[in-house]
C-alpha cells in the first residue's frame, strides 16, 4: 500500500512537471511571436540575437546573448521601463508606455531566457 501510494504520488508531480512545461512551451512560442512582429514587440528591428534566425536589421541595440542567465526581473524591467536600469538606454518603454501588456512582457521575458 505504502509503494502505491508512492507511486502515485510520483505520477501526480511527473504529470505537473509535463503540464507545466507544455505551458512554458507556448508561453516562449508566444514571446517569439511578439519579439519577431513588427505591430507588437518589434525587437527584431534593433536587436540581433546569438543562436537565432531573425530576419530582421538588429544593428541599433546590443545582440542578446546569455539571457538564460539572466535573472526574469531584471529581464522583465528592462523591457517594461529599460530606464530604470540604464538611465541612457535608447530602449523605448514597452511596458510603461502600454505599449505591451504584463502578460505580453512575460512572455516576451521566457523567449529571451532561451538565448544562450
Amino acid at each position: 500500500m505504502k509503494i502505491l501510494k508512492s507511486l502515485l504520488a510520483a505520477t501526480a508531480v511527473s504529470g505537473l512537471m509535463a503540464t507545466s512545461v507544455l505551458a512554458n512551451e507556448a508561453l516562449v512560442k508566444e514571446g517569439e511571436k511578439i519579439f519577431n512582429t513588427k505591430d507588437l514587440g518589434n525587437c527584431l528591428a534593433c536587436h540581433a540575437v546569438n543562436g537565432k534566425d531573425i530576419d530582421g536589421p538588429g544593428s541599433m541595440g546590443p545582440k542578446l546573448s546569455g539571457l538564460a542567465h539572466y535573472p526574469d526581473e531584471y529581464l522583465y524591467e528592462m523591457i517594461y521601463n529599460p530606464n530604470a536600469k540604464n538611465p541612457i538606454s535608447q530602449m523605448p518603454a514597452f511596458g510603461k508606455n502600454g505599449w505591451l501588456s504584463d502578460s505580453q512582457i512575460k512572455a516576451v521575458v521566457a523567449y529571451l531566457k532561451t538565448i544562450q
